[in-house]
């Protein structure tokens, strides 16, 4: 079983049955690319007049659907999330360092490992298709997206690598990186944001050691999905994660912006978790949405 959460826009914020397991995570909201409006010209500039891409070393053939602008793609390997000192880098620590210390193995060494270069072209298939994506759903329109042709495109969130990290054998890692989309620029939008997301996988053992009783409970079951949970998963595994995963947010946030903290969780919608919740924290005044989390879809694991 297992969880994810993905921390969304963090430098303009700041502001499973395969095997016993189940996952969470923590992910970008999809319904913002429902409210996306056009770039502005000076990001829609046509792409070069060339029949390849090239890029970050490799070159990219182009067809009807290669819409990167040169703008864009002079963006592409800043990796400002790795220069030294920069406020994205300096979060990012923040946030390492804070995974480094509350959360260690059995012998001693940090649960979570680090992915921070991980390359920002992927494949259609990696950004969509591995993450149950629907094929018509409103996030894959060239309008939101940056395509280099029909089978690449720049990631549009750090969860286009989660199948491959989780495939290499991992069970809890977290993923930064910069991310791209078509938004309208705003104070809080911008074509180049940057994400940062945590995937961990639970084994019964893990998930029910430390409970009364505990060696009688199942992580899976032939049930109904509910709007509470899914229909391979029990009821007792998932209000555990559930618990841990928003414990483990509320930790983090009250590390990053101090006690105090006033939060609350909203459920939402998101095509790879279920159930899936929105995070916002009172800030001046207003509720202002910092992530995006949920049980990872168990069909997602079982690929």
């Amino acid at each position: 079983m297992a969880m994810l959460w993905k921390f969304m826009r963090v430098a303009k914020y700041s502001k499973t049955a395969l095997s016993p397991k189940v996952k969470l995570r923590g992910i970008p909201t999809h319904s913002r690319h429902s409210s996306s409006k056009s770039v502005p010209s000076d990001f829609a500039a046509n792409t070069p007049c060339s029949n390849t891409v090239e890029l970050l070393g490799k070159a990219y053939p182009q067809d009807d659907y290669s819409n990167v602008t040169e703008k864009i793609l002079s963006k592409v390997g800043k990796n400002l999330h790795n220069k030294k000192h920069h406020p994205l880098w300096l979060i990012k620590e923040q946030v390492k360092d804070h995974f480094y210390k509350q959360y260690v193995g059995r012998r001693g060494t940090p649960l979570f490992s680090v992915y921070d270069g991980l390359s920002p072209v992927v494949t259609i298939q990696q950004n969509f298709d591995s993450l149950l994506i629907p094929q018509n759903h409103v996030s894959r329109r060239k309008e939101d997206n940056y395509y280099l042709n029909h089978d690449h495109m720049l990631r549009a969130h750090t969860s286009a690598h989660q199948w491959d990290l989780i495939h290499s054998g991992l069970d809890a890692f977290l993923a930064v990186g910069d991310v791209y989309r078509r938004d309208t620029i705003d104070n809080t939008h911008y074509p180049v944001f940057h994400q940062m997301e945590g995937v961990r996988l639970f084994s019964c053992h893990e998930l029910f050691s430390n409970i009364k009783h505990g060696e009688g409970l199942q992580l899976f079951e032939q049930g109904h999905r509910t709007a509470h949970k899914q229909e391979c998963h029990t009821m007792e595994a998932v209000r555990l994660v559930e618990f841990n995963l928003k414990q483990v947010l509320t930790k983090l946030m009250t590390h990053i912006f101090g006690d105090g903290l006033e939060v609350r969780w909203v459920d939402c919608y998101f095509p790879f978790t279920h159930p899936s919740f929105e995070m916002e924290i009172n800030f001046q005044g207003e509720w202002m949405e910092v992530l995006g989390c949920g049980v990872m879809e168990q069909q997602l694991v079982n690929s």
